[in-house]
């Protein structure tokens, strides 16, 4: 929940040329279908409800798209020169979608993981999407050890600083992709946005 509205304040926080017109439209609707989950779920992801599994890709999708939008915006006004000479906006912009990114995707690896949260928590036994260092040396963990939400942003903010997989690997073809992708936003945006903020400064 807190990730969502961080993502969600992050939004907001972009100017309305890097967000989709009206700008209040998609926060409005993250904001409502994550309503609706802490109404299905209030404390747990322990009730498993025909909504819930729905909801939770929707909200994750349109995080994702309002701030691949925004990056669209701020690549294509950078590249066609109409940023203007506001170093420290530019830079403002850039980090608020580069973080948008990292939570946005570390929504993607969460929700797919296993079949996702709600199969994990009934104990679900899908395939791994990703192998995590306490899955592969079990001694090392606690006994009944699982991913949490902050285990995924771990390895969402670890793919956009090194651009690889570190001590998690991802397993299945959506788990690469989804990497690849993710990888793919955060070159454009911190090769772009800084090559023109320093343009900008000297």
């Amino acid at each position: 929940m807190l990730a969502v509205l961080a993502a969600v304040a992050l939004q907001i926080l972009l100017p309305d040329k890097l967000a989709l017109k009206p700008h209040y439209l998609l926060p409005a609707l993250e904001l409502a279908l994550l309503a609706l989950l802490t109404s299905l779920n209030p404390v747990y992801l322990d009730r498993r409800h025909p909504l819930a599994r729905h909801a939770s890709i929707g909200l994750t999708a349109l995080v994702t798209l309002a701030n691949m939008i925004s990056a669209a915006l701020l690549i294509e006004q950078i590249l066609n020169g109409r940023v203007g000479g506001d170093a420290k906006g530019l830079l403002g912009s850039g980090a608020a979608i580069y973080l948008t990114n990292v939570i946005a995707f570390a929504l993607w690896y969460w929700e797919i993981d296993q079949g996702g949260p709600f199969e994990r928590a009934a104990g679900g036994h899908d395939a791994p999407d990703f192998l995590f260092p306490q899955m592969a040396t079990a001694e090392l963990a606690e006994a009944d050890w699982k991913p949490m939400f902050t285990d995924y942003l771990y390895v969402s903010y670890t793919n956009v600083v090194a651009f690889s997989p570190t001590d998690t690997m991802p397993l299945t073809r959506t788990a690469k992709l989804l990497m690849l992708a993710q990888s793919a936003v955060a070159v454009c945006v911190v090769a772009l946005v800084v090559a023109r903020a320093v343009n900008v400064l000297h």
